[in-house]
């Protein structure tokens, strides 16, 4: 998948939204956030339209001036159906990696939305902040990145087009990324 769009990218405007659009695009971000952390998953779902692209490539460090974003590869590169089938999937037994469930806050800040020169699309970039934890140690993780997210009005109602997160680590700390992003 190619990334959303960022502002000022070819065939956007890149203008801020007026209040009340930006209103509900932070509401949908931070009911998104709800959800996940209440594992409500197949709610979660319901955020995404059919076409959805939900990705998150992966950050390398090098040298300048070469990229340290590797699109080719990802920590994951899903679709509508390969999210249907990872919900599934934690509603078994057989999904060791959340099995106890992880413990999960996700703070969503510094929500920019911008338009596209489309009419029912803005583009949208946000900072996440995962705290998850497992079982009864106190270990816990914290995983951090940007969201690029496209939003399209679908019915009246803004859905999730295209997600790609950018994590800030380059080598994750967590065992594994059973969790949304």
């Amino acid at each position: 998948m190619s990334a959303p769009a960022g502002p000022g990218a070819p065939g956007t405007t890149g203008e801020r939204v007026d209040p009340v659009v930006r209103i509900q695009v932070e509401e949908l971000l931070v009911d998104e956030a709800e959800l996940l952390d209440d594992r409500r998953f197949e709610d979660w779902l319901a955020l995404f339209t059919d076409d959805v692209a939900y990705t998150a490539p992966i950050k390398v460090s090098r040298k300048s001036p070469a990229v340290d974003i590797v699109e080719e590869i990802g920590h994951f590169d899903d679709t509508r159906s390969s999210l249907e089938l990872r919900v599934r999937r934690l509603r078994t037994d057989v999904a060791w990696a959340e099995d106890p469930p992880s413990h999960t806050r996700r703070l969503v800040t510094n929500i920019r939305a911008r338009t596209t020169g489309l009419d029912d699309e803005l583009d949208v970039r946000s900072n996440l902040l995962l705290f998850r934890s497992r079982g009864d140690r106190g270990d816990y993780d914290l995983i951090v990145g940007e969201r690029h997210d496209r939003l399209r009005r679908v019915d009246g109602r803004w859905r999730i087009a295209a997600r790609r997160t950018v994590l800030d680590q380059s080598s994750l700390g967590t065992k594994n990324l059973g969790v949304f992003l």
